[in-house]
């Protein structure tokens, strides 16, 4: 079976090096272009165009998914396509141009999430776990019938890293049973309850600003579901703080009693520091200010000379 392999983050990497360890033909890759990044704005290769030229593996960047690109993949009589992250939105015909079509490796367990931020929705929201699904691409978002599933659980302290990095490997392990039963005639074509289905958007701004009046359980998901990337924040005196790190802390209950304004700093205990929300105490560990380092939250305030009574908005 020869393959045409399409991915682009971190996240597509394990399934592309799980397919070549699994003795699957992959005569090129395709990739986005090389894009300038950091200070320096130097263009650097992506993860996946990295790996693939660490495999000695042919990496093309085509402008566009159209009929030249149709005609490559005859040329190079390639049977299957894989998609793993690929950040484009593949047009029907070349979706019908390969004799076995295409299967996408899909973080979620659909028809739940489906979209372009499976893994982040999920944590945000509190699920209790998530997985990967296979499955057959098809012109509508993530609709295409399933192959293959498998759940992990998510922790109450996992961060959106933790989660990504777990279905990374299964994501891999799981595309490569796929196309072993694939062909071998063992898979059965699994359609979709649509009626079901439920959507993971990009992630905005917005959904970055910690809103202190959502109970403290709503805030832990939503910095555990956007850490490492893009980060949650509060703001102090119109300055950005990201919340690096912060939890709910069983012990102590007792404080949670205790009135304070939304926003307001209630408690300092070591190195952490209370904050009072709708509901609860939300205990901040880790912040960075805008343009710093990331200290504890304690160092925050003692740099700051702030103290209990203070609010961050």
């Amino acid at each position: 079976m020869r393959i045409v392999f399409m991915g682009t983050p971190d996240f597509a990497v394990p399934s592309l090096r799980a397919l070549v360890e699994a003795g699957f033909e992959v005569p090129f890759v395709v990739s986005r272009p090389d894009r300038p990044r950091g200070r320096g704005q130097q263009k650097s290769a992506s993860p996946v165009k990295i790996a693939a030229q660490e495999l000695g593996i042919p990496v093309y960047h085509p402008v566009k998914l159209d009929d030249s690109f149709i005609e490559q993949l005859k040329e190079q009589k390639i049977d299957l396509g894989v998609v793993v992250a690929f950040g484009r939105i593949l047009p029907l015909p070349l979706l019908e141009s390969l004799p076995l079509g295409w299967v996408n490796v899909h973080a979620s367990l659909l028809p739940a999430y489906r979209g372009a931020a499976p893994i982040h929705r999920a944590v945000i929201a509190g699920e209790k776990e998530t997985g990967i699904t296979t499955m057959v691409m098809s012109e509508g978002l993530d609709e295409g019938d399933m192959l293959l599933q498998e759940k992990i659980a998510i922790h109450p302290d996992d961060t959106v890293g933790h989660v990504h990095d777990k279905l990374a490997l299964v994501g891999a392990d799981l595309l490569v049973k796929t196309l072993q039963k694939w062909e071998q005639g063992e898979l059965k074509r699994i359609p979709q309850n649509h009626e079901e289905a439920t959507y993971a958007s990009m992630l905005h701004r917005e959904d970055e600003k910690i809103q202190w009046h959502y109970n403290a359980e709503t805030i832990h998901n939503q910095v555990r579901g956007l850490t490492p990337w893009p980060g949650a924040y509060m703001e102090d005196q119109g300055k950005v703080v990201k919340v690096v790190k912060g939890r709910l802390r069983i012990e102590g209950l007792h404080l949670a009693t205790e009135e304070g304004q939304l926003g307001e700093i209630v408690a300092i205990d070591g190195d952490e520091v209370a904050i009072a929300t709708g509901k609860g105490l939300y205990w901040l560990q880790e912040l960075r200010p805008s343009g710093s380092k990331t200290m504890t939250a304690s160092a925050y305030v003692r740099g700051r000379r702030i103290s209990k009574g203070y609010c961050f908005t």
